[in-house]
């Protein structure tokens, strides 16, 4: 009998140990939660926009900002307003992150080449407290021209002026 109840509380511990865990690919998608908007119009070549990040750590909100624009810029694009034009995301293909993953893992790690593509606006950071949460905001310059060179010379985006 106690080897019974022995067993059965080990596989109720192990239920809910393995219940609280995050799957790998959300604990991945949580480090891209961001909003991008358009923050203005910048030079020629370039998008202007305010990225908000969302973490529980603001250290780690404020190093996610610039990757999080450039992330979004790439996959998600953003709305105009306020004499903005929204873009659209230069990946057009569904599913072109998870195709191109070791690329991207690469692209976006923690030194990666993404960094060469932006430079954020000095005295534009917003820190703000939402719930648990801090919300960090920094407009970032995005050489949008010379990563879609780079993009495509990796293959990961088509040309322009593929099918002409």
């Amino acid at each position: 009998m106690k080897k019974l109840l022995f067993i059965m509380a080990l596989v109720v511990t192990a239920a809910v140990a393995t219940a609280d865990a995050k799957p790998k690919d959300q604990r991945e998608m949580e480090q891209f939660k961001y909003e991008l908007q358009c923050a203005g119009n910048g030079v020629q070549g370039t998008y202007l926009v305010r990225v908000w990040t969302y973490n529980k750590k603001l250290k780690a909100a404020q190093t996610a900002c610039p990757r999080n624009a450039v992330h979004g810029v790439i996959f998600k694009g953003f709305v105009g307003g306020d004499g903005c034009v929204g873009q659209k995301a230069m990946a057009r293909t569904p599913g072109a992150e998870l195709e191109y993953k070791d690329f991207f893992d690469h692209f976006f790690a923690e030194n990666g080449e993404y960094r060469k593509y932006i430079s954020t606006v000095p005295g534009t950071e917003e820190i703000l407290k939402v719930g648990k949460e801090y919300k960090v905001g920094i407009v970032v310059s995005i050489q949008k021209d010379e990563l879609r060179r780079a993009l495509e010379a990796a293959g990961v985006l088509k040309s322009l002026n593929y099918g002409f």
